[in-house]
């Protein structure tokens, strides 16, 4: 789930409008989409985001008509096994080919001060770059139960508030940072005093399955406040990072320019980048395009774990930036890790296009792509 379904849902919460939430919870094949992609759909007809890049998307949102009007969540399966969908679904599915499994659940509204939800505590927690895990319930008699852990840098299971399915299997999945996907809980793993609150009368299992779902937004830092950044950074969020812009010029790094990052810095970029967060998930952005900015900058990225580097420039800046970092002691080894000239070749001329440029060659870096076009490969679209 991406912070603009979720930042719509507590707006809509928070305007009294009752809604639903639909999230792929596990895929198979072809599948369009991943797990914990998400779409909502409120008591008044509207709808964000999508489960399915179209295919399935209008038998979902009948779906979550369905969960707003009755008040219960639903699992529903799409594709060539999806037996269990009602009779008017059974002939929905992924023209690709795959399948997809999608759980939907209501969110009842709650104009202020009304009780927060665990998708608010996820959203905050996204807001502020922090770790954090959610555990839904997908059958049994919990079905729709959440435990969210973490929020505030640790992902944790909190013993006084876990339910007591979240114990076993679930607390050690979110301990060992596994990814976002489903997991099967063990009832045997439940302390026998202490039952779920809506257990069934009979003795019911607990439930056989949780859906994790981890976010940990990775960070997207842009340094220089230029033309090419105010078009990157929208770019870089839809794409899921946290970004910050850094310059060290007051003039250009004013916050209005950059509604879409989640910070901006007026602040030397080395200076900032020397006392900031970074990690393996990381992407650097150099578009300063002035040394007295760039080689410091890059000197200290090359000593950070950052997955991602890249810089601005023609080939000619780029082979006097690397005789510079040289002269700087950067290893040849180091210097292999710079991307320069920055982005994939798309024949980009304007700021938006080259920004564009910028935001595939992340993409094909996170997720291991080629940047070849797709026509005549035999490779499969969705790895």
């Amino acid at each position: 789930m991406d912070i603009p379904v979720a930042e719509t849902l507590a707006r809509w919460r928070a305007a009294g409008v009752a809604c639903a939430l639909a999230r792929v919870v596990a895929t198979g094949g072809s599948a369009p989409l991943a797990p914990g992609t998400a779409m909502a759909v409120s008591a008044t007809g509207e709808v964000v985001g999508g489960v399915s890049g179209g295919c399935v998307d209008a038998a979902v949102y009948t779906l979550c008509e369905q969960v707003i009007a009755d008040g219960h969540p639903a699992l529903a399966r799409f594709g060539p096994d999806g037996d269990e969908l009602p009779d008017h679904l059974l002939d929905v599915g992924p023209t690709c080919g795959g399948s997809l499994e999608v759980f939907v659940e209501p969110l009842a509204p709650a104009p202020p001060p009304g009780p927060a939800h665990p998708v608010d505590r996820l959203l905050a927690a996204a807001r502020e770059g922090h770790a954090v895990v959610a555990a839904t319930v997908l059958d049994g008699p919990c079905a729709g139960q959440w435990m969210v852990a973490g929020g505030d840098g640790g992902t944790g299971v909190d013993d006084d508030e876990a339910p007591p399915w979240a114990g076993g299997p679930v607390a050690a999945a979110i301990a060992e940072g596994r990814g976002t996907g489903v997991i099967f809980a063990d009832p045997a793993a439940a302390p026998a005093a202490a039952p779920a609150a809506d257990s069934a009368a009979d003795g019911a299992a607990l439930p056989a399955r949780a859906f994790l779902h981890r976010l940990d937004p990775p960070r997207l830092l842009v340094f220089g406040a230029t033309a090419f950044a105010e078009a990157l950074v929208p770019m870089g969020a839809q794409l899921g990072y946290r970004v910050t812009v850094c310059d060290a010029r007051p003039v250009f790094a004013a916050a209005e320019r950059f509604p879409a990052a989640a910070e901006v810095v007026r602040r030397w970029p080395h200076q900032y980048l020397a006392g900031t967060r970074v990690d393996a998930s990381t992407a650097i952005c150099v578009l300063t395009h002035d040394p007295r900015f760039d080689i410091p900058l890059l000197v200290e990225a090359l000593r950070t774990r950052a997955g991602y580097i890249g810089a601005m420039g023609s080939r000619r800046t780029h082979t006097q930036r690397m005789t510079d970092l040289r002269a700087e002691g950067v290893p040849e080894a180091g210097l292999q890790r710079v991307h320069s000239p920055i982005g994939l070749d798309l024949g980009a001329r304007t700021a938006a296009e080259t920004a564009l440029s910028i935001a595939a060659e992340l993409v094909a870096h996170r997720r291991g792509g080629t940047g070849a076009p797709l026509v005549g490969m035999d490779a499969a679209i969705h790895r």
